[in-house]
């Protein structure tokens, strides 16, 4: 099955400005996802990794001034989720897309395993502080959406404890919707080689070698069963409020670039305004001109 048929029908203009991300790479509400049918290298409009450098700088600068307009009209908050597979390069979209926004106004909060204080707690306890604030953004590296993964993967909690959680995250993520929050969640599809091919480039590398992790590799057993896991978030946990889109990683310069046109596209979509003058502006100007005054006398 080709990856048009699980997601929307679109068509790849020349200039890749004009294709749409969106519909491209967004889960239809409906779609029963099959990640094995879906392409994980992917070169979209692009001629190659040039031109779609090129791209998300433009993206990345657009977003930076409706993201400035964003935080100073203070109306609106944008949480962007990431989930992956390890290796599929949540680290570095943050460092070159992502990051790139004011971070007077844009957070990252990265979810490792859970503290024993954040375990005393509901499983959404310590995802629902970090939400964003109006006119602010949160970037989720790894989620809520570990306690149906690797909770359910690992077996941490009974079927009967994970199984009930799909439906809360949508009342969740509804509740942020209705209180002005705009939801963006992003899965980073990289194939089982090309995460391999990465721990090696970890592994010759010792300025990455912090990230060296012997569960990656146990991880890997469990491939089928991950994405099995991810299959049913993709089918359960996506709506209109908070869709998913499915992102071929393979090719990184894709990745980053699919990924600043749907957030440039969804700023444009939340139309910030910058909020009206609330000075005389005539009475400013008198004030700097007498001081601009003191100064030449």
């Amino acid at each position: 099955m080709a990856l048009a048929n699980l997601i929307h029908t679109f068509a790849i203009e020349k200039r890749p400005q004009l294709m749409s991300f969106v519909r491209t790479h967004q889960i239809n509400p409906d779609a029963k996802v099959h990640l094995d049918h879906i392409e994980t290298r992917c070169k979209g409009p692009f001629e190659g990794k040039k031109q779609a450098r090129e791209f998300t700088a433009e993206m990345n600068q657009e977003i930076r001034e409706l993201q400035y307009r964003q935080f100073v009209e203070g109306k609106q908050g944008l949480l962007i989720v990431l989930q992956a597979p390890d290796a599929a390069g949540k680290d570095g979209l943050i460092r070159k897309v992502l990051g790139q926004m004011n971070p007077q106004g844009c957070r990252t909060f990265p979810f490792k395993a859970p503290t024993r204080k954040e375990l005393d707690h509901d499983f959404l306890w310590r995802v629902h502080r970090c939400t964003p604030a109006r006119g602010h953004v949160s970037i989720f590296n790894r989620s809520h959406y570990e306690d149906v993964l690797i909770a359910r993967v690992e077996d941490l909690v009974p079927k009967s404890v994970w199984s009930e959680r799909y439906a809360i995250i949508n009342s969740f993520e509804k509740n942020l919707k209705a209180s002005g929050t705009t939801i963006l969640k992003f899965y980073l599809h990289i194939s089982k080689e090309e995460q391999l091919s990465r721990f090696k480039k970890r592994l010759e590398n010792p300025q990455k070698h912090w990230k060296l992790n012997v569960a990656d590799y146990t991880a890997r057993d469990r491939w089928d069963e991950y994405r099995e896991a991810y299959e049913d978030v993709f089918q359960k946990c996506n709506h209109s409020d908070a869709p998913w889109h499915i992102i071929p990683s393979d090719n990184k310069w894709y990745r980053d670039a699919s990924v600043a046109g749907i957030v440039r596209d969804t700023l444009r979509d939340m139309n910030p305004q910058m909020p009206p003058v609330e000075v005389d502006l005539d009475e400013i100007r008198h004030y700097y001109e007498q001081e601009v005054g003191k100064v030449d006398g």
